[in-house]
């Protein structure tokens, strides 16, 4: 186990923190007998090669030794192995859904990326060296876009080898591993005529998280295999409603538009309710009516009066992480031509944004996260529309007339 772990000059490498000369420890301690080891190893490997959702070049090299890792029964919480590659292989999946991440213009965009990079000088493991920071702010905007975009490939390629052990372990007896399984093989639309069948067979899974998971999947791959659009329409019927979710969610988005009208109910069901985030869904993190509330989209204009409607009666139910989704995608349908000008006074908007903001000022809660009255991200979120950053300052900019 491990053996060819030694082999890779990591000190040349580069993660968060410069050299990568600390990962193979990190990577050898996720098999450390001490449950504490592990925790600290999985929070430092999140930390270096995944930092808030950047990849980088030490990325690429540390996944095939996950993949062994996960492939060894023996491996403790081999769950959490398979959760952190499928990270370090799409990023944040906020970042994509209500579609998937978008592999093909990634291939295209990192085209000569690979070029810059090894002419990036490596890491001295020094603490004040800082070439490399040097060397990226010498790059052009386009040569920055080739590099990253090579590197997140990279990334992505060597974690799509695992795709066959993923089918396998649909089939482990831990429903989590099943769970975490089907939510890897989402994000692999290029492998999806071999990845069909088995999520398929997934969708009769008992546990209904498993079958959930694996319908947004079916949804995700764009799967053809008429088979597979057969079970997910019969889905659509479940006594589980997570087993609904799913095929509701999964069918927006193969058929668009054209969906039944039985997809859009159980969309907006959600999407509009006072629904908890239920943890053992991977996709948002659990936000299954955020999801729901994203799905809309593509169902296009028939349902946008009642998603929009959906989403306002939402905002007072949702704070922190789970506010972005909702409170985003109400600001993408009503604010279609991106951010309004200073001079911009709330009379001057049409019925639809003042709605939006009329329930935003009224809902205080909505703004912030855990013991902070405004989380940092709703605020910039807002802020890129050209709209007031915290609560007091839109209750005045609705008073203002």
């Amino acid at each position: 186990m491990l053996k060819r772990l030694s082999n890779v000059a990591w000190a040349g490498l580069e993660h968060a923190y410069g050299s990568a000369a600390d990962v193979p420890d990190l990577i050898r301690a996720l098999r450390a007998a001490d449950p504490q080891a592990r925790e600290h190893a999985r929070r430092q490997l999140y930390g270096n090669i995944f930092h808030q959702g950047t990849r980088y070049e030490a990325s690429a090299y540390a996944a095939p030794f996950l993949l062994e890792l996960l492939a060894d029964p023996a491996t403790p919480e081999r769950t959490a192995i398979l959760e952190l590659l499928t990270s370090l292989a799409i990023g944040y999946d906020e970042s994509w859904l209500p579609d998937t991440f978008p592999v093909t213009s990634h291939r295209r965009r990192a085209v000569g990326g690979e070029q810059v990079l090894q002419a990036a000088p490596a890491p001295t493991g020094d603490e004040d060296d800082d070439s490399g920071y040097r060397y990226w702010e010498s790059l052009d905007e386009r040569q920055q876009e080739q590099m990253f975009a090579h590197i997140e490939i990279a990334v992505y390629d060597a974690v799509r080898t695992g795709v066959p052990l993923y089918r396998d372990l649909l089939a482990d007896e831990d429903p989590r591993m099943r769970v975490a399984a089907a939510y890897a093989l989402a994000w692999f639309g290029e492998d999806a005529s071999a990845s069909g069948g088995p999520l398929t067979s997934a969708v009769g899974d008992p546990q209904a998280p498993v079958a959930a998971t694996a319908l947004v999947a079916l949804g995700l791959i764009d799967t053809d295999d008429p088979v597979a659009a057969q079970t997910v329409r019969a889905a659509l019927t479940d006594s589980r409603d997570l087993v609904r979710w799913g095929a509701a969610v999964a069918l927006a988005r193969m058929h668009g538009p054209a969906a039944d009208a039985a997809v859009a109910t159980e969309l907006l069901a959600w999407a509009g309710g006072d629904i908890p985030s239920r943890a053992e869904i991977p996709y948002l993190e659990g936000n299954v009516a955020g999801y729901a509330g994203l799905a809309l989209r593509q169902l296009g204009d028939a349902h946008a009066e009642s998603a929009f409607d959906a989403l306002l009666a939402r905002i007072p139910a949702v704070s922190g992480p789970e506010a972005l989704p909702v409170v985003g995608e109400a600001l993408r349908r009503a604010f279609p031509a991106g951010p309004v000008t200073t001079e911009t006074r709330f009379t001057t908007l049409d019925r639809r944004q003042q709605r939006l903001l009329l329930a935003l000022a009224a809902s205080p809660a909505t703004w912030g996260w855990r013991q902070y009255k405004t989380f940092g991200n709703f605020s910039m979120m807002l802020s890129s529309y050209g709209l007031p950053r915290n609560v007091e300052a839109m209750s005045s900019f609705v008073d203002g007339g």
